[in-house]
């Protein structure tokens, strides 16, 4: 007799958040023009995240990541998704706290 399960269901991990956004770090130090690989890295970011777990996963990850990017600019960061077309469904900040959040 053979038993076939489902596949299980990867969550998210902090090293593919930090992956998917590695091409943003210019833009989140010092603004300009967002380079072509980070808004690719947000769209990433938001695929790889599609249950709530997911994302309040996400959402610390970012917040941890952010306190190790030197010169670290919080409105480049809360601006990035709009800048990229995506709607994520948090704000991307230091302050943001992803326990209370609706995901």
């Amino acid at each position: 007799m053979a038993v076939v399960s489902a596949p299980i269901a990867q969550a998210i991990t902090c090293g593919q958040v930090v992956s998917s956004l590695s091409a943003c770090i210019g833009y989140l130090t010092s603004g300009g023009p967002v380079p072509g690989g980070c808004c690719g890295g947000v769209k990433n970011l938001l695929a790889l995240s599609p249950t709530p777990a997911d994302r309040k996963t996400a959402c610390n990850c970012l917040k941890q990541a952010a306190k190790n990017i030197p010169r670290y600019n919080d409105q480049n960061a809360q601006s990035l998704p709009g800048k990229c077309g995506v709607n994520i469904p948090y704000k991307i900040s230091t302050s943001t706290n992803c326990a209370t959040i609706k995901f």
